[in-house]
């Protein structure tokens, strides 16, 4: 039942046991207009048997994905009003995103850059587009963080990181680059000496940001591939996305969490999805994700509690969706407990 390749149309996931017959023409339309493709490593951890898997969920096209809410926007986060050059988005002052590629391993079904990325994508920068984009960033000295995120830039032949990491070790106010990537999960294989050599080719710090949403993906090959980069030097941190249906309950979202510390990867960011098109049905409230949340706190370790954000839409950067324990009332405050018992501060007597 396992792929031995990537499955990458609608009869290849009929093919294997992913979609019923019946359901092809249906997923047919949504893979004309989105990309598709489910690895190996994630086809093997689907439960054909269960309809509502978390796994399945994350990469397995549903008809849903052509129904389009209002609030919904190609760009949700306005990566294009702040991107000054192409392949560059220079949201915040001391850092850059920087899109070498929009080509990944999977692609998952809530992507807030479900517009930009694929066949039918913005492809990979040209090399006259890469030489402005660097030109940028060297010209910019404000710069101290550069960020490769499209696409999945490990997706990138360890010969083209090692470019690119040694062009960044050329400009001296770079200090930090930071990877954002699903391949340590998705393709564990494609973690190897000379992937991990390219990374560090450019003798900055670097940062791999590694983005997870269930425990499951968390497997004995995916843990394996962090403990070659963590050994090697380089520092990880997660990122997911809070998911109907997938993640949304506090015993799944606790065991992520610790799945993550487990495997040394310290819980960074935990996204509200964004109002990419057609991913309405994966979005909860933010009520509710703010009580998921909440409820971390006391139940799970404190080095397992990731920031839960907001990316404003229009392009205004990141909020925290802080939990809701403390409100001022009458010049002093009412502070909750994890357990939900309320308390004075500063206390009285």
């Amino acid at each position: 039942m396992n792929a031995i390749r990537p499955l990458r149309t609608p009869a290849e996931l009929a093919e294997a046991g992913l979609i019923a017959p019946e359901e092809l023409a249906g997923i047919e339309a949504v893979a004309e207009r989105y990309a598709v493709a489910i690895s190996p490593a994630m086809a093997g951890l689907i439960d054909r048997s269960d309809p509502n898997d978390p796994i399945a969920r994350q990469f397995v096209p549903d008809p849903a994905e052509l129904t389009t809410t209002p609030e919904e926007r190609d760009d949700p986060i306005g990566d294009l009003a702040h991107s000054p050059v192409e392949g560059i988005v220079h949201r915040y002052p001391d850092r850059v995103l920087l899109k070498a590629v929009h080509v990944c391993p999977v692609y998952c079904r809530f992507c807030f850059r479900r517009e930009m990325v694929g066949p039918q994508g913005l492809g990979t920068l040209s090399p006259e587009a890469m030489d402005k984009a660097f030109a940028y960033i060297a010209d910019h000295l404000e710069i101290w963080e550069v960020i490769l995120t499209g696409g999945d830039p490990l997706v990138l032949s360890p010969r083209r990181l090692a470019e690119i990491m040694q062009r960044l070790s050329a400009i001296d106010h770079v200090k930090i680059v930071r990877f954002h990537t699903r391949v340590p999960v998705v393709e564990p294989e494609r973690v190897d000496e000379a992937l991990i050599a390219a990374l560090k080719a450019s003798g900055k710090t670097v940062y791999v940001a590694l983005h997870a949403n269930h425990p499951r993906e968390l497997t004995p090959e995916a843990r394996a591939a962090c403990a070659r980069l963590i050994d090697s030097g380089i520092v990880m941190i997660s990122q997911s996305v809070l998911l109907r249906g997938i993640n949304d309950d506090p015993d799944t979202l606790a065991a992520l969490m610790r799945a993550f510390v487990e495997t040394r990867v310290k819980p960074y960011y935990l996204h509200h999805p964004d109002l990419a098109p057609g991913t309405s049905h994966f979005r909860l409230s933010i009520e509710e994700g703010r009580a998921l949340v909440a409820g971390l706190r006391g139940r799970i370790s404190g080095l397992c509690q990731p920031t839960y954000i907001l990316d404003i839409p229009g392009g205004h950067g990141k909020a925290v969706i802080g939990p809701d324990a403390i409100r001022e009332n009458g010049g002093c405050h009412t502070v909750a407990d994890f357990r939900g018992g309320e308390h004075v501060y500063p206390p009285e007597g």
